[in-house]
Parts: structure tokens; sequence; C-alpha cells
């Protein structure tokens, strides 16, 4: 006689495990601790056989003769049950092994060495909008399976914030994820390809702001009678006095410093346009040599002695173990009144367009600036550079001089 379901939830355990049948080889299974489960016993070659069919209650019983149904069908059909949900199995796994999301992390992750560790760098942006906004959309279907359409949907989603620079990168990252799966024979085509036809335009470029030659004399006697802490104001002459990048002077450690031949090694790993190079060569890459002015020298000193003579050249104020902020520079020359008109790249700008202006070699100024091109030498003009940046540095100071 089938059983109910009330027969079901009322099954209490007893000493031993029992079962309870309904029908056609059903039954339920009530073990000792209490749990119950449905079964389906069946023939196979000769042999009792049987299978699992789920717990109750989570499976009701209608439920599961709509399992034992489909089983039995299956055997009619000369197929094992048993081997159809292996292999059912066997194809979820490969499926959660191959969805997007599964894809796309192998992705990251082979791409991390080659990518800068830097907090704003290509490994952290990519991370980020995989987990905001490319993930959430796609992640859970299997790559083999996505569409076009499903990727452009992605697209508009970060599009929508108005967050078009970063859509543009999220394109050519979908574009890698595709064609690296198709590298693992998982597809065989790139749905992320040609999606620039319909992506919406990204406004002009807005680049960083500089200062004119004519502009300068202003702008160093604003510097000099701005309140703020004395290791900003060094670090905003630093740059001046330089021309590195924000990066580059707030990673400088004291032992890169050679104060008696003033001279400046900053290792390849830091140098923006030398990264790919240390990731991608063999061989040491030689660090990039900044000659300094004795105000450059002076002022390195300086600010060493202000922040506490720690390993770092500009300590930071919390921790000094810690670089200063990235912002720092920055939120002093807006504080100062040049919010829209100078940025702490921007002083790399001032500097090579004064210094092409006074007439000085353009090889000069690119090597100073570390445009590097592919016949790089660490060691490239350094001594045109060092009588160019003094004189640079006394043009500084003689703009002071009322």
């Amino acid at each position: 006689m089938p059983i109910t379901d009330t027969a079901a939830r009322q099954a209490k355990p007893k000493e031993k495990p029992y079962t309870l049948k309904d029908g056609d080889g059903l039954f339920l299974y009530i073990a000792e601790g209490g749990t119950k489960s449905w079964h389906f016993r069946f023939s196979w070659h000769g042999k009792q056989a049987r299978i699992s069919l789920g717990t109750y209650p989570e499976i009701g019983l209608r439920d599961a003769r709509e399992r034992r149904d489909e089983a039995r069908s299956l055997v009619a059909k000369g197929i094992d049950p048993r081997t159809e949900r292996r292999q059912a199995k066997a194809e979820a796994a490969v499926h959660q092994e191959n969805t997007f999301e599964a894809v796309a992390n192998r992705w990251h992750e082979f791409k991390l060495p080659r990518w800068s560790a830097a907090r704003k760098g290509a490994a952290v942006q990519a991370r980020f909008y995989l987990d905001k906004d490319l993930i959430p959309e796609l992640g859970k279907t299997p790559i083999a399976q996505m569409k076009r359409g499903d990727v452009l949907a992605a697209m508009r989603r970060v599009e929508r914030r108005g967050a078009l620079n970063s859509a543009r990168k999220c394109r050519s990252w979908l574009n890698e994820i595709f064609r690296y799966g198709m590298a693992e024979g998982l597809l065989d085509m790139n749905p992320a390809a040609d999606l620039d036809i319909v992506a919406q335009p990204e406004p002009p470029v807005q680049h960083n702001p500089y200062l004119r030659r004519d502009e300068l004399k202003e702008f160093l006697i604003v510097l000099r009678d701005f309140k703020c802490a004395e290791y900003v104001r060094s670090a905003i002459r630093l740059l001046l006095l330089t021309g590195v990048r924000t990066i580059e002077l707030r990673s400088a450690t004291v032992d890169q410093f050679d104060f008696e031949d003033g001279l400046w090694s900053i290792p390849a790993g830091i140098v923006k346009q030398l990264q790919k190079r240390v990731r991608t060569k063999s061989g040491e890459i030689p660090p990039y040599l900044v000659p300094l002015s004795r105000q450059a020298v002076e002022e390195a000193k300086r600010v060493h002695q202000l922040t506490g003579r720690y390993r770092l050249l500009i300590a930071g104020r919390n921790d000094p173990r810690k670089p200063i902020s990235d912002g720092t520079v920055n939120s002093a020359v807006s504080r100062m009144g040049y919010k829209g008109r100078l940025t702490g790249h921007g002083i790399r700008g001032t500097i090579s367009t004064a210094l092409n202006e006074m007439g000085y070699n353009e090889k000069w100024i690119d090597a100073q600036l570390s445009h590097i091109g592919d016949s790089y030498n660490h060691a490239e003009f350094v001594e045109q550079r060092r009588v160019m940046m003094q004189e640079w540095a006394d043009y500084l100071d003689s703009l002071m001089v009322d």
C-alpha cells in the first residue's frame, strides 16, 4: 500500500533503521538518528540495485515519485540511473569550473605576475570591476554559453554610471578573458569582439594641467608663503627640482641617494616605463639615474631630517614605514589656489615645456623625465642633465629674487 505524506512526516526513528514502502521500487528510509531519505530499488543485470533520490522533507512525496518515474524510464531504456547521475554531476562540475567567473578568475591569476603591484594598477582595477560589475552580471553562466548580448548588457551596466573610461577598460579585459577561454578550448568565438562599435563615446581626454614659464614666479611665491606641513612643501619643491613622478618620490628611500655625487638611483620596478621590462625580460634592469642639483640635494637632506630620518626619504606622518598619501601633493596644490591649473603630475609638463622653451636638448629633457625609448640606457646623458638641472634650479631661485 502506498505511503501518504502524513505517514512520511510522522515516521519516528527506532533502534534500528527501517523503511516505508511506497510502490514501483520507491521507499522511505528512516535512519536511527531520524534522517529520512528516499530511495529507488531496481533490477540491473539480474542484481538488485538502488539509488538515493534525496532527503525528506526537502524532497516531498510527489517529487520523490516523479524522480522515481524518471529513474524507471531510464532503466526501461537500458540506462543505469546511477551512471546517468554521475555523468550529470560531472557535467555540472565542468560547468562550474568553466563559468565566466571561474575563467575570469583563472585569467586574473595568470595575469598577476605580469601586472604592476601598484595600488591603482591594472591588477587592482581589473579585480575591482570583475567583482563589482562583470561577475555579478555574467559570473554563473558557462563561458561556452555566453552570447554577445549578455556581454553587452554587462557593459551597459558600467556605462549607465557614466564610467566610460572604466567601460573601455572592461571591454579590453573581457576581450582578454574570452580569448583566454578560447585558448583553453572552451569556446570557438569571442563574444566580446567588436563591442567598441556600440560603446558610448568617451569625453575628450583631460590632460594634467601644467603651468607656463610666466606663471612659475607666482607659484613659487605662493608655495613659499603657503601654510602647510613643511614636508609637503619639500615634496612639491623636489618634484619641481627633479621632474620625477609622484610615485617615484613617495616611494623613495634614502639609500637610493648618493648625496656626495648628487645622484638618485630609482629602482627600475618603480619607474612606470621600465616596469614592463622588469616583468618580461630576463636579467637585471638597471635603475633610472636622476642627477640632482645642489638645491635638490639640500631639499632631500632637509625633508629626510624633518620627517625623522627613517628609511623612506619622506616618511608618512602617521606611520613612518608607509609613504605619504598619493593625494598629498594634489590636495596641497589645490588648496594653494591652483585647482584645475596644476597637479603633481602636471609639474612634469611644466618642467618639460619650460626646458624646451629655454632651448635645452629634447633628448636630455626626455631622459630626465624618464620618457624611455627602446634603446634605453640608464646612464644616458647623465652629465648633460646634471648641468641642465643645476641651471634649472638656479633659474627657479632667480625668480624669487625681487
